[in-house]
Formats: structure tokens, C-alpha cells, sequence
């Protein structure tokens, strides 16, 4: 049973990989709550999709994947800008056209003679090929965003829960509101190197939606957040090493597993709520 366990993180490639799938885990739960709240999962998705042209040309180019996912969120956010001036196309559709030429764009540079033969970790990840500096990264990045999630909790729960009285009490919505998306891509953006451009928003979207089910409380939500984001990442490369299969595919899988299994156990927590709210037991 032990060496079930231990068996694949017995080497230094699958010891960065596990280090790296709980650190990610620890930062896209408690963030991908927020993301939920503020209903901009379509944002990350978009996020995500929108820098893969960026990706490419790195790749193409051999410069760090880094500068060239920052590139291409650059240009998605400058195209959905530009699109979104026109008042009939509305921000909606200026962002999913946006993002959609970009994408498509990216997917032809990906399908030329001359793209690397791994290209596809671009969109499928590589969480195996995660180096130390890979790992460095994510470390860091983990503390900055936790730390300002924590440092600006208390404004994003006013916005997130009271809009209309936040702005009385110095919560300003627009500047909170962009706040998460600066955090949301900067996740993204070091994410995506393990987790591919097609499966990152899994991790963020997935655990938390399933924890803002199970949890009563916002600060459990948070925790639980990570903890089965964490579980997700973990699960993955379980599931990767037994099964034979793509480790960034897993730990999406097992990501909206999680999801799915939360919508049965989300019901009867909400259930067994309202039985002992002071309406269900008068109810009784």
C-alpha cells in the first residue's frame, strides 16, 4: 500500500510535479471562489484562450513560454478593448470574437510545418516537465496572490455580496472587480506552463464551484477551495501514472470530477440547512 503511494513521486520529476500541483491547487482554489462570485468564469476561460497565439510564437521563436503568454494576454485584452468601443457589438461579443480569432489564430501557428513537435503541452500541459524554476515561479506566485486575496478580503466580500452599499462603506466595484482579473491572469499566466492552455481553467473553476456548494461559510468556501483543488492535483497524477494518461488531462478531469460528485452532496448540505434554519424546524 505504501509503495502504491510512494511509487510516483520516487523521482525528482514526479516530486515537482506533486510540489507543483498543490502549490497551483492552494492558489486557483481560493481564487477561482472569488472568479465564481464575480461571475467571470466566462473571463477566465477567455483569459486563458486568449493568450495561445502568445504561447506559439514563443515556442516557434524558443524564447520563455512566460513572455509569450504575457504577449498574448496583452493583445486579447487590447482586441476585446477595441471591440468593445463599439456599442452595437456589446462586451460580451466583443469578447468572444476576440478571443475566438485569437484562439483560432493560435490553433493555425500550432498546426504549422515548423511548430515544435510538443507543441500540444501548450494546450494539454506538462506538469511531469515542470523544471525548478518552473516550481520557483509558482511559489512565488502563490504567495502574491493569497496574499493580496487576503489582504483585500474584506472589500472583495462587500462587493461580492453587497454591490449596491459597497462603495459607502470604500469598496469601489470597478477597482475590485479588476483586481481579480490582474489576479486571474497572473495565474493564468504561470498556470498554463504546467496545466496547458486548454485545461487551467478546469483547476480554477471546477473545485471552487464545488466548494461554494459545500461550504456555509465564505472562509470555508476558501479553504475547502484549495484543499480539493490541491486533492484534484494530486488525484491527477495518481490517475496519470496508473492509467497510462496525460497528466495535465487528469488533474482537469479530476477537477470537474470533484465538481460533479459536489452536485448530489450539495443538494442534501443544503437540505439538512434549511432543516435546522428556524423555517425548516417550524416546517417540521
Amino acid at each position: 500500500m505504501i509503495e502504491a503511494l510512494t511509487e510516483p513521486f520516487e523521482q525528482g520529476i514526479g516530486q515537482r510535479a506533486l510540489v507543483e500541483a498543490i502549490v497551483l491547487g492552494a492558489v486557483c482554489g481560493p481564487l477561482g471562489v472569488w472568479v465564481v462570485l464575480f461571475r467571470h468564469s466566462y473571463a477566465a476561460e477567455s483569459i486563458a484562450h486568449g493568450m495561445l497565439p502568445g504561447l506559439v510564437l514563443a515556442a516557434l521563436a524558443g524564447i520563455p513560454l512566460g513572455l509569450g503568454a504575457a504577449a498574448g494576454l496583452i493583445l486579447a485584452a487590447t482586441a476585446i478593448s477595441l471591440a468593445s468601443r463599439d456599442p452595437v457589438i456589446g462586451a460580451d461579443v466583443a469578447v468572444a470574437v476576440a478571443v475566438t480569432a485569437l484562439f483560432g489564430a493560435g490553433a493555425l501557428l500550432a498546426l504549422a510545418p515548423d511548430a515544435p513537435a510538443r507543441l500540444g503541452e501548450l494546450l494539454f500541459g506538462d506538469p511531469l516537465g515542470v523544471t525548478a524554476g518552473d516550481l520557483a515561479a509558482s511559489i512565488a506566485l502563490a504567495a502574491f496572490v493569497l496574499g493580496a486575496l487576503w489582504a483585500a478580503h474584506r472589500r472583495l466580500a462587500l462587493v461580492a455580496f453587497e454591490p449596491q452599499s459597497a462603495p459607502s462603506i470604500g469598496a469601489r466595484p470597478g477597482r475590485v472587480e479588476l483586481a481579480v482579473l490582474l489576479l486571474l491572469a497572473l495565474t493564468t499566466l504561470v498556470a498554463v506552463q504546467a496545466l496547458g492552455n486548454l485545461l487551467v481553467v478546469a483547476l480554477i473553476i471546477g473545485p471552487a464551484a464545488a466548494a461554494l456548494r459545500l461550504a456555509s461559510r465564505l472562509p470555508a468556501a476558501l479553504v475547502l477551495a484549495a484543499g480539493l483543488a490541491a486533492c484534484a492535483g494530486v488525484g491527477g497524477l495518481y490517475a496519470s501514472h496508473y492509467l497510462k494518461l496525460a497528466a495535465g488531462a487528469s488533474i482537469a478531469l479530476a477537477a470537474i470530477a470533484i465538481f460533479a460528485l459536489s452536485l448530489p452532496l450539495g443538494r442534501s448540505h443544503a437540505g439538512r440547512r434549511r432543516s435546522r434554519s428556524p423555517a425548516g424546524a417550524g416546517a417540521g
